[in-house]
């Protein structure tokens, strides 16, 4: 599942993001939802979430649900 719709992510969830140092490779970073910062219910690059070890960057795949 991709990350652009708000209502499919949660705190908790583990997803695949990239970060904005990144966003030019396309590299991705693993991690748990901590936080979510997009306040609208898509975004076509995805929504932008903070993992628990503080990290932000744009949920591209959801791979486990919480």
């Amino acid at each position: 599942m991709d990350g652009k719709k708000r209502s499919d992510i949660h705190p908790g969830a583990l997803v695949d993001i990239v970060l904005k140092k990144d966003q030019p490779t396309g590299r991705l970073t693993r991690g748990r939802v901590k936080r979510i910062l997009t306040n609208s219910p898509t975004h076509p690059h995805g929504i932008k979430v903070m993992l628990e070890d503080g990290q932000v960057g744009r949920v591209q795949f959801i791979a486990e649900a919480p």
